[in-house]
């Protein structure tokens, strides 16, 4: 007991360190946002931080705006929405180092002078990967991540990191060291998750390109819960060096989350380039495709309202149907696309890949922390034997068959991991052999929204269906927000009873409630490797 008790203290000792760092780091900024508004009292931060990025990056490369002035403008702002939602985990103070040394060399990349955020679990020389555990406190990495190496190069500062939730997978943004951050839209909303502190920070105006990552929708929830864009690339378009908390059955991805589709398109220019394909020998060799993204031909769309297994919103419904009015007027082909087994997908390949081996390498992460809250009910199915799995499965079967589903037995500590129970490759077969019947370009696909109130995301882990199948499919995905929730969306919303109506689809309803104004986003969806082709398509969505 003596033990166990000087070991918790010393982790909690650890956390107050890691928060006392947290709030230097706020002050810090504070006070370097003082020192050049008195050395520069007349520049118009409000007019810097009104511009997009293509416009921005074009003054800042032609000269016409010091790129110090577009620094401590975003430094200022971030240093307001942290304050508001507590966002960020750590300032980057080389970044004022970077700034200084940016103007003395003579070549100018795509992003030159761009201050830009990254998720804490990309890897920045000098600091932390915490992943939400105490146990990664204080262990400094060795090197800058390849997508940080390439942004430097393109003359991106790099200046803050960013909050996540304890282990990533999840689709809030909580964990013991850093706390809840919270939707800047409104506060008692969760930001999304896993890369919640770049969708708030973002959000909020205080960082005009983050950088996250994507196993399950890490990237396209903060973006719809937020308001903004983002765009999850195929697996290996971008190097996705990063640390995850284990291995797994999906393919996770790193991209990138701004306020518009082209100030993606114009990140995916500066990252694609030689420098990615040296560093990263994994990454193939593919420029991105103007030709593609600029093209105007019309499209041949697929579009579905539902998965079938978690019954969207009434505006997540709307949003479909109202933007596939708009691309139909504008001269698009749409053509239903049906769906078929997304809740034998999600499990086969997310749960029982990542649980292959009975849950053991999950539970050893989780070893020593003083918090497991926050994986709740995949923390105690871990630890349950099989055949209580079964048991329960059977028994909640009949009245709650999502919960039914998770409680299946999920392998052993003696089988390798696996999931030929539901072959993956004959699962994605089928789907792109539907999606060449149909002969289609892209695909418009519901986003699950508006935002959840803060709380409810750990409790409501089977509503990641509609963004899991495209990182099982390995597909590249972006969000656009399209409209708001409205008094009609509200009161209909109180019929809303779910496919099986059980008590996820009861917990999922009351998430909903109380979100008249909040943002509705789309997933607009393309074929591997054709990322230009999937922002062409959100640009399309976009601009109608």
């Amino acid at each position: 007991l003596l033990l166990r008790w000087r070991r918790r203290r010393g982790l909690w000792r650890k956390v107050k360190e890691a928060r006392q760092r947290q709030e230097r780091s706020l002050v810090q900024m504070e006070m370097a946002v003082r020192r050049f508004r008195e050395q520069h009292p007349s520049v118009s931060m409000v007019s810097i931080l009104s511009l997009p990025l293509p416009e921005l990056s074009k003054k800042l490369r032609d000269g016409s705006l010091p790129p110090e002035h577009v620094f401590y403008a975003y430094v200022g702002k971030a240093l307001q929405i942290a304050t508001e939602t507590n966002c960020i985990t750590e300032y980057l103070q080389e970044s004022e180092t970077q700034l200084r040394k940016a103007k003395l060399t003579g070549k100018l990349g795509l992003l030159y002078g761009v201050p830009v955020s990254i998720k804490d679990s990309i890897n920045c020389q000098g600091h932390d990967s915490t992943l939400g555990f105490i146990k990664n406190l204080n262990k400094p990495v060795a090197e800058d991540s390849v997508v940080v190496q390439v942004l430097r190069r393109q003359g991106a500062i790099p200046f803050v990191k960013t909050n996540v939730p304890q282990s990533l997978i999840s689709y809030d943004c909580k964990n013991l060291i850093f706390g809840q951050t919270f939707n800047p839209l409104l506060y008692t909303r969760s930001p999304g998750g896993s890369s919640g502190g770049e969708g708030a920070l973002v959000g909020g105006g205080g960082s005009i390109l983050g950088f996250g990552t994507d196993v399950g929708g890490s990237l396209r929830f903060p973006a719809a819960f937020c308001g903004i864009c983002a765009l999850k690339p195929t697996g290996n378009r971008l190097s996705r060096e990063c640390s995850l908390l284990v291995s797994l059955p999906v393919v996770a991805a790193v991209g990138p989350m701004a306020k518009d589709v082209e100030s993606l398109a114009l990140c995916m220019r500066a990252l694609l380039c030689e420098d990615m394909f040296s560093l990263d020998s994994t990454v193939p060799p593919l420029p991105f495709n103007e030709e593609v993204y600029c093209s105007t031909q019309p499209l041949h769309i697929g579009y579905y309202e539902t998965d079938f297994f978690t019954m969207p919103s009434p505006a997540m419904r709307r949003a479909v149907q109202e933007t596939k009015k708009l691309l139909e007027d504008a001269g698009h082909t749409l053509v239903p696309f049906e769906l078929t087994n997304v809740d034998r997908v999600v499990f086969n390949f997310c749960i029982r890949g990542m649980f292959a081996d009975g849950g053991a390498s999950f539970l050893s992460k989780f070893k020593g922390e003083l918090e497991k809250s926050s994986m709740g009910l995949f923390f105690w199915l871990a630890k349950s034997p099989n055949w209580l799995k079964t048991v329960l499965s059977w028994i909640a079967k009949p009245f709650a068959p999502k919960e039914s589903l998770s409680q299946q037995p999920w392998g052993s500590t003696s089988t390798p991991p696996t999931t030929s129970a539901f072959p993956l490759q004959e699962f994605c077969y089928q789907f792109i052999a539907q999606w060449k019947k149909l002969n289609l370009d892209v695909m418009l696909c519901p986003m699950l929204g508006p935002a959840l109130s803060i709380g409810y995301p750990g409790k409501l882990s089977v509503a990641v269906s509609y963004t899991m199948l495209y990182n099982i499919l390995d597909f590249p995905t972006g969000v656009v927000p399209v409209t708001m929730v409205t008094d009609e969306d509200e009161e209909e919303l109180k019929g809303y009873q779910g496919y099986f109506r059980d008590w996820w689809d009861c917990t999922l309803a009351k998430a909903f409630r109380g979100s008249v104004g909040l943002p509705v986003a789309v997933q607009c969806v393309a074929l591997p490797w054709q990322e230009e082709l999937c922002l062409r398509f959100m640009k399309e969505v976009e601009t109608l």
